[in-house]
């Protein structure tokens, strides 16, 4: 059944059926809040009450993505992850539901749930799993359906700030022209990531892209370096070498760190860039060669202009198509985001299973400044994921930088979403066992630390008022006296 047909307003998204996620759900409300999230977000959606025959309706509806309530199926949890694989095993699956175990919710995806979402959940929530769970079933296509129309690129990208969905609009519209771009942002803010993904997104997408840093190549051999040279052309020279320019023939070339280029470095990229032609060093035979550019530059050039540090006849034929990538410490709300895509892509590299981060990992990564930006955040979680041993990464993995000083805010932050936040961030591409013996600990006892923690932050953080601890949690009072019972909390203190 439609989203509009069960009283949710119709899509009137840009989202195609290549991004179309089913909903099932019988309760009405639920189901039509998360059709609503989710066609705001930009996605097309379909809702149904009865699970029947979902899995054949995914597939027929080229479904990219099933969002389940475990409440509403007529079968097991188990039972639909197996049908679902089978029947469309390039559709991610999201179960939701309330109160879940973690020992369910690790059965789950095993099964092959590419998440799994408590309720109540708030909306960010949601689409971050959406999202997630859409980036590893593309990276799974990718290596297994090899006839298929390449992912794109710029879709892939993390993030749902405002300013950065602007630059990836921006870079979107650059993929399907010629034009040259320029990209501007703080070093680490992904450069390098956007101008291969605009290249991948191209019609140039199969053509070489050749990435070349302006401030890495000695004078002496910056000309041989650009534009190749022949045999004999100076000392050394055994053989004829074909430069950068030459070898993006028919692709794109990217010039980062176009802003350390030297001035004899700047003249000879105006000429080529002006001309698309050049002789080799030694050589009198003019190279044309067709190719699509991109510079980018971690300082504003307009300023380098007026201090006489950049060509201006250089910066106006660079400076087309200008987009603007916004540092990290701008968008804290891409961090969790970002978080959890490095643990998914690190435990995969390095053999690992992590579920997630504790409350005070996940807050202590939420108030960093990040000078680093995305390269050091995905430098952090790398570090974190080669030392932790556990199930959860937790402060102590993180380096120290990041831990050094304590923030004010941590106390309020973690009695909020932090502690949820391990169960999203499960990386489910991989087996999920733990290492009992790095750990030492049986799983039951790996998995109920974390959220005894949580359980404690938030009571602390209430002055364990049960009712306000439970609405921080996101849970109602019932579980929380019971989760508490079970962890063996009940003697503690007792107010609220």
């Amino acid at each position: 059944m439609a989203a509009n047909e069960r009283g949710s307003p119709p899509s009137t998204t840009r989202a195609t059926t290549d991004s179309l996620i089913l909903v099932l759900d019988g309760d009405a409300h639920a189901c039509a809040a998360v059709v609503r999230s989710i066609t705001t977000a930009g996605y097309a959606c379909h809702s149904s009450a009865d699970s029947t025959d979902s899995c054949e309706q995914a597939r027929a509806l080229n479904a990219r993505a099933i969002i389940a309530d475990v409440a509403s199926l007529h079968r097991g949890p188990a039972d639909f992850l197996r049908e679902a694989k089978a029947s469309s095993p390039t559709t991610a699956v999201i179960l939701t539901g309330a109160d879940i175990t973690t020992a369910r919710a690790l059965q789950w995806l095993r099964a092959g749930a590419t998440d799994v979402v408590l309720k109540p959940f708030d909306e960010s929530e949601l689409l971050t799993a959406v999202e997630n769970s859409l980036q590893r079933v593309a990276v799974t296509a990718r290596g297994t359906l090899q006839h298929q129309a390449p992912v794109d690129a710029l879709a892939t990208v993390v993030g749902t700030d405002e300013r950065l969905r602007h630059a990836l609009d921006l870079a979107r519209s650059a993929s399907s022209v010629r034009s040259t771009v320029l990209i501007h942002g703080e070093s680490g803010t992904g450069k390098s990531m956007l101008a291969r993904a605009i290249h991948a997104a191209s019609s140039r997408g199969s053509a070489p892209f050749i990435e070349l840093a302006c401030g890495s190549i000695p004078e002496s051999l910056l000309e041989s370096e650009l534009f190749g040279h022949v045999k004999g052309a100076f000392t050394g020279a055994l053989t004829d070498k074909k430069g950068r320019f030459l070898a993006a023939d028919g692709g794109t070339i990217f010039l980062d760190e176009i802003n350390s280029a030297s001035p004899a470095m700047q003249l000879k990229l105006l000429r080529v860039l002006q001309e698309k032609r050049f002789e080799a060093v030694g050589s009198d035979t003019t190279i044309s060669v067709d190719i699509r550019v991109i510079v980018a530059s971690n300082q504003p050039l307009e300023q380098l202009v007026e201090k006489g540090l950049f060509r201006q006849d250089l910066f106006y034929r660079v400076h087309v198509l200008p987009i603007e990538l916004p540092p990290l410490r701008s968008r804290p709300c891409d961090v969790d985001a970002l978080a959890a895509h490095f643990l998914n892509i690190k435990s995969a590299e390095l053999g690992r299973t992590i579920l997630g981060f504790t409350p005070a990992a996940a807050a202590r990564l939420r108030e960093y400044s990040w000078p680093g930006n995305v390269r050091e955040l995905e430098n952090a979680i790398e570090r974190a994921t080669i030392v932790c041993t556990h199930a959860w990464i937790d402060s102590m993995h993180l380096p120290e930088r990041i831990t050094l000083k304590p923030q004010a805010s941590e106390i309020d932050d973690t009695s909020r979403s932090a502690e949820r936040s391990p169960l999203p961030f499960v990386h489910a591409a991989s087996p999920l066992a733990l290492d009992n013996r790095e750990s030492g600990k049986k799983l039951s006892e790996a998995l109920r630390d974390p959220e005894r923690a949580a359980i404690l932050t938030a009571l602390d953080s209430s002055g364990w008022n049960r009712s306000r601890a439970a609405d921080a949690l996101g849970i109602n009072r019932t579980t929380l006296y019971r989760k508490m019972r079970d962890l063996g909390l009940g003697a503690f203190r007792d107010a609220g």
